[in-house]
């Protein structure tokens, strides 16, 4: 694909983006999305064929997954305890953000997609998240940092205790204080204290 197509591509999502936070998942045409874009019909089929096809697009562009977080924070002298610390806290920013959240739209594409299995992107992200989390927990048991008796339970109960986080906070609301009160439990159940 050509600079000319990848820019009118990352165009549509960031435009359908848009339109999926307003208007959740299930609500949105091809047309919505047509109307935001400001093209043809014809020219955002020339790109994707549904608005399944859109939103898996959007989803996997999203940059916040824990292989990420971490590797960018990862220096020479930073502990597995540290690193697990700045990925918490960049979770809450993204849990806190009331702005530029698709959570509602991705729970009915969750519902929706239940067939896909481990297919769905939100599936293999979460997947790769707790991989991510169970091997920072493992470097951090084997530089005795962390103590833990079961990594891979304690990595999943982490991934589902943020989802569960970002989920509440979209719902019922949450305070920076209460998430930072999850975060120093998750740290605490690994022999951690967050100061």
């Amino acid at each position: 694909m050509g600079d000319k197509s990848t820019r009118k591509k990352n165009y549509i999502l960031e435009k359908a983006r848009g339109v999926f936070q307003k208007n959740g998942y299930r609500a949105v045409t091809m047309k919505d999305i047509v109307d935001a874009c400001d093209i043809s019909r014809g020219g955002l089929y020339l790109y994707f064929s549904s608005t399944r096809e859109i939103f898996e697009a959007i989803l996997s562009q999203e940059d916040y997954d824990a292989k990420t977080i971490i590797d960018a924070a990862r220096g020479n002298d930073t502990t597995p305890a540290e690193l697990l610390l700045i990925y918490l806290s960049d979770r809450k920013k993204a849990i806190l953000n009331k702005k530029d959240n698709l959570s509602a739209a991705t729970l009915e594409y969750l519902f929706e997609s239940r067939q896909l299995g481990n297919a769905s992107p939100a599936k293999k992200r979460f997947n790769s998240d707790v991989n991510e989390i169970k091997k920072l927990i493992n470097e951090g048991i084997e530089q005795e940092w962390i103590v833990c008796d079961d990594p891979d339970a304690a990595a999943r109960s982490i991934v589902y205790t943020l989802e569960g986080l970002k989920t509440t906070a979209q719902t019922i609301g949450l305070t920076a204080d209460e998430v930072d009160k999850e975060i120093e439990y998750i740290m605490g159940t690994l022999g951690l204290v967050v100061e």
